[in-house]
């Protein structure tokens, strides 16, 4: 199958993931159809996706009116119907493999030996979940960030029977509807956004625990260096801007005393059991009580947002 061959998406869940996954392919142009077993998370769906394609309007950023956009989006609950004739199925549900197995073998039976298959899992193996499929040569991992229809990176992580094919015809269309599509080489634990993101933050935990500075302190020198400075240069193209041997030298005595555990974080394990788990139950390393917590987000999405706006001028430029 060529790109131009897919016209219509099948959709896999309608949470915070699958709704967002569905509002990006319907702003391409494709035809949607967003799936979910239940008609209460169905409902969920439609009202994220009406809210996020209002943000994108207010923020000038759509070039149809809401509701052409919306026309392209049929709900359903009824799997069959939804893989039915389709050319592209991405997968949003729980992060639990022998889950997305399941429903992996399900969706097979129902759509065509063509059809490419991509699951949206933020680090399960892409070889184990196609390890149950008849032709596992056509699944894929396209790893959208959260929030998808913010953050423009997808990783497209193969698994060992999945063939080039599959990974370049995956890539070129998540560029179509305008993301920014990374392909690994071979598949990882985590893939590669979440080490390095774990790698920071096992790092960050124990600054925190060896008393060297506050949560405050390691967030406001990350946003105010490292996060700036990543943001338009990598870390790898940084250090040849830096000087490698500089950064050999740095590593030379720094190395042996970063974090190296390898088991669950101790401060991390400590707060989970003491029932703090950060936004979702109002207390972690921070007090996200009252409206502290919408209010975070609301200005980091709204940042994103900007941000997204600047990469749609520079492709018009």
């Amino acid at each position: 199958m060529e790109l131009t061959d897919i016209k219509t998406i099948t959709n896999v869940g309608a949470g915070t993931m699958g709704h967002a996954t569905a509002l990006q392919f319907a702003l391409a142009g494709y035809l949607v159809r967003l799936y979910d077993h239940q008609q209460a998370g169905l409902q969920r769906g439609k009202d994220a996706i009406a809210h996020d394609l209002a943000t994108f309007e207010q923020a000038g950023l759509l070039k149809e009116q809401p509701a052409v956009i919306l026309e392209r989006i049929t709900y359903t609950t009824d799997m069959a119907a939804a893989c039915q004739d389709t050319d592209f199925v991405i997968e949003s549900i729980v992060e639990d493999q022998q889950v997305k197995q399941q429903v992996w073998q399900e969706i097979e039976q129902l759509v065509s030996p063509e059809t490419t298959l991509a699951t949206n899992t933020s680090g399960l193996s892409p070889t184990a979940l196609q390890s149950v499929l008849t032709h596992p040569e056509r699944f894929v991992v396209a790893h959208f960030w959260n929030p998808a229809q913010l953050m423009p990176l997808v990783e497209v992580v193969p698994g060992k029977q999945t063939s080039q094919t599959t990974v370049n015809l995956t890539v070129a269309l998540m560029n179509k509807i305008g993301k920014h599509a990374v392909p690994l080489k071979k598949e990882a634990l985590g893939f590669v956004g979440n080490r390095i993101q774990l790698a920071v933050l096992r790092e960050a935990f124990h600054i925190v625990a060896e008393g060297i500075a506050s949560p405050e302190a390691v967030d406001d020198i990350i946003k105010y260096s490292l996060g700036r400075r990543w943001n338009l240069v990598g870390p790898i193209a940084s250090a040849d801007l830096g000087g490698l041997d500089v950064f050999k030298n740095i590593s030379s005595y720094l190395y042996a005393d970063l974090a190296n555990a390898t088991g669950t974080d101790p401060p991390l394990e400590k707060m989970v059991d003491n029932g703090k788990l950060g936004l979702k139950s109002g207390q972690g390393f921070y007090d996200w009580q009252g409206d502290t917590g919408k209010r975070i987000v609301a200005d980091r999405d709204a940042a994103l947002l900007d941000q997204l706006k600047h990469d749609h001028n520079a492709k018009k430029d």
